[in-house]
């Protein structure tokens, strides 16, 4: 009988499922299956060198008072990707939901397949997995964030720090700066506190009086990464130390900041991809022939004759390209006609940095940012001791 296998075999063959969504099926089957999963940091590790996390579809912001809405990314010949969808709370009924609070519940980040969401008007951030319905609320970053700022202050991003293997816990980090110096304020699941870290030295020279001298950050393999609006460099926080570091970008990428995003690679690595009409240009930091790690263009792709082909549209229609995210080595992109005129749909793509394999997502309009929705291992799954 299959019951009578050794974990050790039984790994072998998970190792052999197509998913994780399969996993999480035949885990859940009989307590020794379970057990065989959830005693093994090592097999974990390997069943996610081998098979990325799935897309379970993307998340919008919209105007106004409604929750954000999703929309789910079928994969017809797996029934299993199909199910976790089907088990999702896509309407995030488990949020607390105020009609009369304008605006509503806006997506901050979405890591781990947690949502990070703030409402700016109840003065309440949560964090909620829409497939294990898990909601931890908790307040806002406090008022005292802003004392000691010299001249315009701006409060900037929200980011969410989590692990798979350790879902119950989390980090918040709230970044902001002043006219020069930078700031973040972490909350802990553990604590229930909000820790405001002191001001930062001034960051390199300023060009523009403008107060919102950074552009949106993103989060990449721990660390937190915000380009700079006029200038050719990236501001960036290590949140195990939380100190703030500047990195060099190439001069032709000075002020160019709503053309490209920063992202991590399958292996964690920084990347940076950009769009420029159907091409993507694609730089990763590397060492130079004098031993000096510096950014270095890896490839430029077209991919308006896949998009074409895949849309059976026209490029006069689609416009370009825009790049939306870049997560885990995979590159989100949609075409252009829902920011030129919000009463059209656009088409959705995943771009693999690893296999340069374009995959069509969904067509449709939305009126506000995108968060793909990348599916977490269970809380049954992981951990090394199995209760009784």
């Amino acid at each position: 009988m299959i019951c009578a296998l050794s974990e050790d075999l039984l790994r072998e063959i998970f190792l052999r499922l197509p998913s994780l969504p399969s996993l999480v099926r035949a885990a859940l089957a009989c307590r020794g299956f379970l057990a065989a999963v959830h005693s093994s940091p090592d097999f974990r590790r390997r069943f996610r060198a081998l098979h990325r996390p799935p897309l379970l579809g993307l998340f919008f912001d919209t105007d106004g008072h409604e929750m954000p809405t999703f929309t789910p990314f079928r994969r017809r010949s797996d029934p299993d990707h199909t199910a976790a969808i089907r088990g999702m709370d896509v309407f995030l009924t488990r949020v607390p939901d105020d009609d009369d609070a304008f605006p509503g519940w806006r997506i901050a980040e979405c890591r781990s397949g947690c949502l990070l969401l703030h409402n700016c008007e109840t003065r309440q951030m949560a964090a909620y997995s829409p497939l294990t319905r898990a909601l931890d609320l908790f307040p806002m970053p406090p008022d005292e964030i802003s004392d000691g700022c010299r001249g315009e202050f701006n409060l900037n991003d929200l980011f969410l720090l989590c692990s798979d293997e350790a879902p119950e816990s989390f980090r918040v980090v709230s970044f902001c700066h002043d006219k020069s110096r930078l700031r973040a304020a972490v909350f802990s699941s553990g604590s229930r506190e909000w820790q405001i870290l002191p001001w930062s030295c001034p960051a390199p020279s300023q060009p523009s009086p403008s107060k919102y001298w950074l552009l949106k950050g993103s989060q990449v393999n721990g660390s937190l990464y915000w380009s700079h609006a006029k200038l050719a460099y990236k501001v960036a926080l290590d949140t195990v130390t939380m100190q703030f570091s500047f990195i060099d970008l190439p001069d032709h990428l000075k002020g160019q900041g709503h053309l490209y995003l920063a992202g991590e690679t399958k292996d964690g690595k920084l990347c940076i991809v950009s769009a420029i009409e159907f091409t993507l240009f694609i730089w990763f930091r590397r060492m130079d022939a004098n031993g000096v790690e510096n950014w270095m263009l890896d490839s430029a792709i077209q991919l308006e004759g896949e998009v074409l082909l895949a849309t059976k549209g026209s490029r006069d229609v689609h416009e370009e390209l825009k790049v939306l995210a870049i997560l885990d080595g995979i590159v989100y992109l949609s075409t252009f006609e829902t920011f030129r005129d919000a009463n059209l749909a656009c088409w959705y793509f995943s771009f693999c940095l690893e296999t340069r394999k374009l995959e069509k997502l969904c067509h449709t309009k939305t009126d506000g940012h995108v968060h793909p929705y990348i599916m977490a291992w269970p809380p049954s799954l992981v951990g090394n001791n199995v209760s009784s």
